[in-house]
């Protein structure tokens, strides 16, 4: 896996502006701050990243895959003024449960999601490498 991040442009931070690699491709439809039986334990935006980003650890398992091999990831949020001042206890969540790898990443605001109590859905990518 190769991280692309031309030498001209400022560093991102949480992010790389492209990766690139070869391997077994596995794709994570969205994942939102449910538990295993589709039941929300918390309305709070932290509490639900967590829950996406353990939800996404649990998929990518089923394929033999871990959160180094994600390579694009998705973020929809409902609000982001509150996405942006809960930023540090998200990256703190991203880091306890991701690691320190940081893939390709878009954060979208929406008008709504699918679940009316969800406030964050994430879908990612990841390459297993050959």
């Amino acid at each position: 896996m190769q991280t692309l991040n031309p030498a001209e442009w400022a560093a991102p931070k949480g992010y790389a502006n492209g990766i690139a690699a070869q391997g077994r491709m596995v794709f994570i439809a969205g994942q939102i701050g449910w538990n295993a039986e589709s039941r929300f334990e918390s309305d709070d935006l932290a509490d639900q990243t967590r829950q996406c980003l353990r939800n996404i650890v649990r998929v990518l398992a089923e394929a033999g895959a871990r959160p180094e091999h994600i390579v694009r990831m998705t973020w929809y949020v409902v609000d982001k003024h509150e996405y942006l001042a809960r930023s540090n206890d998200l990256g703190k969540i991203y880091r306890e449960i991701i690691g320190k790898h940081y893939p390709a990443m878009t954060l979208v605001q929406v008008a709504a999601l699918l679940e009316d109590r969800a406030k964050i859905e994430i879908e990612a990518t990841a390459v297993i490498p050959a």
